[in-house]
């Protein structure tokens, strides 16, 4: 059994075509109103002819919507012997791609089947520019790649659902978080390549461009505060020190300060920015084994700057501590924080 899920707010003409394409097709359809409000009750009324469909009078978001549909299959269903793909209700993903995933997912039980766009210069800016950047910032976050982020043509097996129903986030950051959780855990993602299809330009898409992105970008923003936060007690203590001791205090100077730093910056970063969930003991260790090898590197390239380049040795701290802040990131996250 194949069940497809489709979350609908102020639906254009394109979904009752859909719907009857993923009825005459086979599926099993479940359509979430969400907030969509009186104006279009006589879609959702026709939407009936070809599956169940849920309304509730408030708009809630398309990851409220989805839960939503979730927990009802489950309740219908239970979490065994069918295949569940979503699909927007704008036409954008067309039905044999939808068949195409769904195979891919029953071939691969334990993945996440994506349905991954190709964008060009064809493609509204809007999705290129939005679709690169949380690309680029994904594999940041997680050393995955994934082509295409943003696709809401998803399959997977009835399994996931009770994982993905306590994933959190209710509009379009829940699509992202879902992938964020599957990627900490090494579950499989599977991309299948779909048709792109954009119609009138994207123009019925509700994506929020600044307030949705926020969400989305929300863990990285984190991560930056965090290293902000550390680079600012280090180079306070750092500047006091070599102001008392001169130019020849600059390597005691960096390693007195570079140990309080981060001990500030593991606390934020164990318990806001990786959420943890090894034991203190384990990520301190590794931390500060990271740590040790950092501040080596640091020291070394400010002795080269000072000593060796006669550079001034407040600016030479900022310029180190602005090249290793991408290791320390990658490090952070593949190694000291990875049993998240």
């Amino acid at each position: 059994m194949r069940i497809a899920v489709v979350p609908a707010y102020e639906p254009d003409e394109h979904m009752l075509q859909v719907l009857k394409e993923a009825h005459e097709a086979g599926f099993r359809i479940v359509v979430v109103d969400d907030g969509s409000g009186p104006g279009f009750s006589e879609a959702f009324t026709q939407a009936r002819k070809y599956g169940h469909v849920i309304s509730y009078p408030v708009n809630k978001g398309k990851g409220h919507a989805l839960k939503t549909a979730f927990r009802y299959i489950l309740n219908e269903f239970g979490d065994k012997g069918y295949t569940v793909v979503t699909l927007d209700s704008d036409g954008q993903h067309k039905i044999r791609d939808a068949i195409r995933v769904c195979e891919a997912a029953e071939k691969h039980p334990g993945a996440m089947v994506l349905g991954s766009r190709k964008h060009s210069k064809a493609s509204p800016w809007k999705s290129r520019f939005g679709n690169g950047v949380t690309r680029v910032v994904f594999r940041l976050l997680t050393g995955v790649g994934i082509r295409d982020t943003q696709t809401g043509l998803r399959a997977f097996n009835a399994s996931f659902l009770r994982r993905l129903i306590k994933i959190p986030g209710a509009r379009y950051e829940y699509e992202m978080n879902v992938l964020l959780d599957l990627a900490k855990t090494s579950c499989k993602i599977i991309e299948v390549p779909i048709e792109t299809v954009y119609i009138r330009n994207n123009a019925g898409s509700h994506f929020r461009a600044v307030r949705d992105s926020i969400s989305i970008y929300k863990e990285i923003l984190k991560f930056s505060a965090s290293s902000f936060a550390g680079f600012l007690t280090d180079y306070l203590l750092y500047s006091l020190i070599v102001l008392l001791t001169g130019p020849k205090g600059i390597l005691l100077a960096n390693v007195a300060a570079r140990l309080v730093s981060a001990s500030v910056n593991f606390a934020l970063n164990y318990r806001y920015v990786f959420h943890s969930r090894e034991t203190l003991a384990a990520s301190a260790l590794k931390y500060f084994t990271l740590a040790c090898g950092i501040l080596i590197c640091n020291s070394a390239l400010l002795f080269l700057l000072t000593a060796a380049g006669g550079w001034n040795p407040f600016l030479s701290k900022i310029v180190v501590e602005l090249l290793l802040f991408v290791g320390s990131w990658l490090m952070q996250r593949g190694f000291v924080f990875a049993g998240r």
